[in-house]
């Protein structure tokens, strides 16, 4: 999860390092990918598009029926790579997760200590995208194995916070208008921008204000040295008007006396002459001191206003930062997340409750018109695989391959989803106007107990098969134990006797 003002400027400057790195991607699919970069065993390529430029990627798909990676920009698709995700009884969740970690050099704590290239986690429990072996089919022990060149590449060109949606069946964002989604925020005149540009110039400012500050007190020390020069002579003066003085009192003959009174008489004239040289010290000195002072206070002022505008123009970043809102059937509640912590949440009332409204995930593109509106698609999960008596209907053949039955959902499900859905006012004006990479998903299913620390919200389909994830321990960030430094030697275990081995 990435954060960032919307607008052409800001954009732009984030997509850069992320087209540089799909640039270089496609080169490697431009020049043909070998054996090590599609897998053993895997005969199809990878595939990038090459009908207009890509953007930074926004969404990838990982399609379980096809065993197949998309990645998505704005405006569609555009790389595609075999993958080989986990193995019956091991299977890849289907669900929506995001990336909350990448990892160039990853070894698995569960398996061998596997090494695990350019690893993008999507769970805590050890789920994650990586590069590895493609024998041609489901083969993993739950992570989505990668050709590791692809993997490489995808690493650079990726973020944390990139929506990774597991479809049982194939699935594909589509786009979609729909009311809710259409909603905006009163326009309040000042923008996330403006209030960089307020906190850039009160930093200005400020410097300005010390600038200011620092030569008004060099000025000061500068006059302050005639002043403490003429200080020192006067005490010296006085100290031998004072002996002179002690001198006086203590005469018991005509001369002594006559010689104190002398030096009585010499110190009185210099430290007179000195009090007239002191004070001329001091009026110079005078308007440098009121003048630091002034600018002290402006400093004091103008660090006051920086840190205001700071504050201000972070607040206002917050505010167009991207969120991510879940409406749960199953709980009938609204979750917000912002910056991967739950800020808001509310009740929510699904007509006809008891009916399944699937799983569906709308994804905020971009700023339309004026910016004004936005541009929105969804992928909705299919099932690749038949529930309940229909299952039981079918023969153990079909139902030995169910994974190759697409399900697909209906063509106005999404519409008809957000349709069903009432939210109180208040959470209506909570979601108002979201942000461009904004998203919102909309699912019968709960949030999964995987939604913690430094994740997005995490949601894992019920009816579709789990894997280990049921048996995994949940780690968060804290508790990692499986780094290792880079000048350890790579152990090849078992995982690694043979080219269709599991890890």
């Amino acid at each position: 999860m990435t954060y960032g003002l919307s607008g052409r400027t800001r954009r732009q400057s984030w997509l850069r390092p992320a087209q540089l790195a799909i640039v270089g991607l496609a080169a490697l699919v431009g020049a043909g990918c070998d054996a090590s970069a599609r897998g053993v065993g895997s005969a199809r390529p990878i595939e990038s598009v090459a009908t207009r430029e890509p953007g930074a990627p926004i969404l990838a798909i990982v399609s379980l029926q096809k065993q197949r990676i998309t990645i998505y920009d704005a405006d569609g698709w555009i790389l595609r790579a075999p993958v080989s995700s986990g193995q019956k009884g091991r299977e890849t969740p289907s669900g929506v997760f995001s990336v909350i970690q990448k990892e160039r050099e990853h070894y698995s704590n569960l398996y061998d200590d596997a090494f695990m290239p350019h690893m993008q986690r999507l769970t805590w429990s050890g789920i994650a995208l990586h590069g590895g072996v493609l024998p041609g089919r489901a083969a993993s022990h739950g992570c989505i194995r990668m050709p590791f060149d692809f993997a490489e590449s995808l690493f650079e060109a990726t973020h944390l916070g990139l929506r990774v949606i597991v479809a049982p069946a194939d699935a594909a964002p589509v786009e979609v208008v729909h009311p809710l989604l259409l909603r905006t925020k009163p326009d309040t005149g000042v923008s996330a921008a403006a209030r960089l540009v307020e906190a850039e110039e009160a930093t200005r400012r400020d410097e300005q204000a010390r600038g200011v500050a620092g030569q008004a007190y060099r000025e000061a020390m500068q006059v302050m040295i005639p002043v403490r020069a003429a200080e020192n002579l006067k005490a010296r003066a006085e100290a031998r008007l004072a002996a002179s003085e002690t001198a006086l009192a203590a005469a018991t003959s005509a001369d002594a006396r006559q010689q104190a009174e002398d030096a009585r008489a010499k110190a009185t004239a210099n430290l007179v002459e000195l009090d007239v040289k002191l004070a001329a010290a001091r009026d110079e000195l005078q308007p440098k001191l009121d003048a630091l002072a002034a600018a002290r206070e402006a400093a004091k002022f103008a660090q006051a206003a920086r840190a205001a505008a700071a504050q201000a123009a972070r607040q206002a970043a917050r505010e167009h930062a991207p969120i991510s809102v879940l409406i749960s059937r199953k709980a009938q509640r609204l979750y917000l997340r912002q910056a991967s912590e739950t800020v808001y949440e509310s009740p929510v009332t699904i007509q006809d409750a008891d009916r399944p409204i699937g799983t569906h995930v709308f994804t905020a593109l971009e700023r339309t018109g004026e910016g004004t509106g936005t541009r929105w698609n969804v992928v909705s999960l299919g099932r690749a695989r038949p529930r309940g008596d229909e299952a039981e209907r079918r023969a153990p053949a079909a139902q030995a391959s169910a994974r190759d039955i697409e399900v697909p959902p209906a063509p106005d499900s999404a519409q008809a989803a957000l349709d069903r859905i009432e939210m109180t006012p208040e959470a209506l004006d909570r979601i108002a106007g979201m942000p461009p990479r904004s998203s919102m998903i909309v699912t019968d299913e709960a949030m999964s107990a995987e939604t913690g620390k430094g994740t997005d919200f995490v949601i894992v389909l019920s009816d579709e098969p789990q894997g280990g994830i049921k048996f995994r321990r949940r780690r968060p960030p804290t508790e990692v134990g499986y780094m290792r430094s880079r000048d350890r030697q790579l152990y090849w275990g078992p995982s690694f006797r043979s080219p269709f081995s599991i890890w």
